[in-house]
């Protein structure tokens, strides 16, 4: 999918992965305990990903105040409540467009980015969050960041779908594939 279709402005997709479960840091209430292995950042205008290690966090923050929108996948209550223990810098203050935030408002539940990817773009997540802690423990940066990056293109492909089509397409719990209106 072109990523520089349908949008004017300098938009960037944004994943990271943890190096701590919510079970080990005690909940998800405590997501801002949980650590950064690697944080991907898709910027549209230079149509190019830049990979992000937890020691580079501020350079992360400076890199999405250039932008006109960040886009992400539960980016608010989960991506940004991890950034935060990590930096003083304000995420919730950037301008954001959270999927799971207007797929929820639209259908009063969550659906899952795999679920999403699957039934809208024919194509999943390359793997799960556990497993980024697998890798994590053993060590496996380099699949870490080929996870994230999946993930960012997906999100990044959501994005660009919804915003041509104007809907998302998902199985109800009937089994029946439906769309979901979307404006964004």
């Amino acid at each position: 999918m072109d990523s520089k279709i349908y949008e004017n402005l300098r938009y960037g997709v944004l994943d990271i992965e943890t190096r701590r479960s919510a079970k080990e840091v005690g909940g998800w209430d405590k997501a801002e305990k949980m650590g950064v292995s690697c944080a991907i950042l898709y910027d549209s205008k230079t149509d190019s990903y830049q990979e992000y290690l937890q020691k580079d966090i501020e350079s992360l923050c400076e890199d999405l105040q250039k932008l006109d929108r960040v886009i992400g996948f539960n980016i608010i209550k989960f991506d940004y409540k991890v950034l935060s223990g990590l930096s003083k810098f304000d995420f919730f203050s950037l301008p954001t467009l959270d999927i799971l935030i207007k797929v929820h408002k639209n259908l009063g539940y969550r659906l899952s980015l795999d679920h999403l990817a699957t039934q809208t773009l024919g194509c999943g997540k390359s793997a799960d969050g556990l497993m980024a802690l697998k890798w994590w423990e053993q060590g496996r940066i380099d699949k870490i960041i080929e996870y994230c990056k999946q993930d960012v293109k997906v999100t990044r492909d959501l994005y660009l779908y919804g915003k041509k089509n104007q809907f998302l397409v998902f199985k109800n719990k009937a089994g029946n594939q439906a769309r979901i209106p979307i404006q964004w």
